[in-house]
């Protein structure tokens, strides 16, 4: 049931605007690696400023800000819409420019549309919208940098939040799902240290790559053990060994050789732990007697997050979702990582995933696409969240 008040405000909901946003957003070219958003940014901002909302852009690095999108309310808590303004890069295979914002077919084309500037152009229309409208706290779209990769940005959001939240939304791409819970990330790098010599004489020095072989083997039985306890919502934690280089030449015994593994967290799991975890696995191989040592570092990590079915930002979410034309599609978990995971964990709040496009279909991929209709339900479920949020 959508009252006249919400009627009222689904109006402003603009097809053109949310297309010519969209498209400018994609049109900003720029990928991370190696960190190049600030065209995006100043997309947004520009957006943001055009709809009378009030823009600030924090430096996090050099030439790299995140930016806050707020429309005022009231002095009690707002809702809190939450997104990434970097992209991965465009990859090979594009059969249509990636930097172009194309619309073929109903869908807006380019590197970013479905991760995830469609959900970034939904959130700020959906802001637009609610303007003049009495609400008890303010709505803010933050819009973060380095989401892709080490998440500098959100950890400089949370270090320095102030205003108090009710509940985040994460503009993720779920294929319009209201997401509960989502797997966290880290990524672990392992250095083996030998000694080089001659291959002809192979044990005159200590093989790095044959002591990378044995670490390998022990994260795919730590793996394999990790399937026995799946979360309910999540399946279980797991380990991927995702890169692996060493040595410089086959005539030579290599003194070094580099892993890099991903390990994807559970709510409640200390990446400290799972660092500690595979610290003992690997010293309990002794390769020290082999004439190696072993150096172990976590570079990332992203929590997990689990939010009860219960709650009251998953119930009007979901709820609105309904009511703005949503594909009906039951709670769901994601194994996929978000910022979101800082959120919950860091700030207390409660947090769902909520967005236009697919992460299993068009994320990362050549051709990446958003559907218009899609973007356009996003929009209103936003901003009817606000509304039953902050009444």
């Amino acid at each position: 049931m959508i009252t006249s008040r919400e009627q009222s405000v689904l109006d402003r909901i603009d097809e053109d605007l949310l297309v010519r946003i969209t498209q400018n957003l994609l049109q900003a070219t720029g990928q991370n690696p190696p960190g190049e958003e600030a065209a995006t940014v100043a997309a947004l901002s520009a957006a943001g400023i055009e709809l009378g909302l009030d823009v600030v852009a924090t430096r996090v690095e050099p030439g790299r800000d995140n930016l806050s999108i707020t429309l005022a309310g009231g002095n009690g808590p707002g809702l809190l819409l939450l997104g990434h303004t970097d992209v991965v890069p465009v990859g090979d295979g594009w059969t249509k420019d990636p930097f172009g914002g194309a619309v073929v077919d109903g869908r807006i084309y380019g590197r970013g549309a479905s991760d995830m500037k469609g959900g970034l152009a939904a959130a700020l229309v959906a802001l637009a919208a609610l303007r003049g409208t009495e609400l008890s706290g303010p709505v803010e779209l933050a819009a973060l940098m380095d989401e892709e990769e080490t998440g500098k940005g959100i950890r400089a959001y949370v270090g320095t939040a102030s205003r108090s939240w009710l509940g985040c939304i994460t503009a993720e791409p779920t294929d319009l799902q209201t997401i509960i819970g989502a797997r966290g990330d880290s990524y672990l790098r392992v250095e083996i240290h030998g000694r080089a010599c001659h291959a002809g004489n192979p044990d005159d020095g200590a093989n790095a790559i044959y002591g990378a072989t044995a670490v390998v083997a022990e994260i795919e039985r730590l793996h394999a053990e990790l399937a026995a306890a799946p979360h309910p919502l999540l399946g279980p934690a797991t380990w991927s060994v995702g890169q692996i280089q060493g040595g410089t030449g086959g005539s030579i015994v290599p003194a070094e050789c580099v892993l890099i593994a991903d390990r994807r967290l559970l709510p409640g799991e200390s990446p400290a732990a799972v660092l500690g975890n595979l610290q003992a696995r690997v010293a309990a191989l002794n390769l020290e007697a082999r004439g190696l040592s072993v150096d172990l570092q976590m570079p990332m990590e992203m929590p997990a997050f689990e939010t009860p079915a219960d709650a009251d930002l998953v119930r009007i979410t979901d709820a609105s979702l309904a009511a703005a034309g949503g594909p009906g599609l039951p709670l769901g978990g994601w194994t996929a990582a978000c910022d979101g995971g800082f959120i919950a964990r860091d700030l207390g709040i409660p947090v769902v995933v909520l967005g236009p496009g697919s992460v299993t279909t068009q994320a990362h991929r050549a051709d990446e696409s958003v559907a218009i209709n899609e973007l356009l339900v996003a929009a209103r479920t936003y901003a009817l969240t606000a509304l039953r949020l902050l009444s």
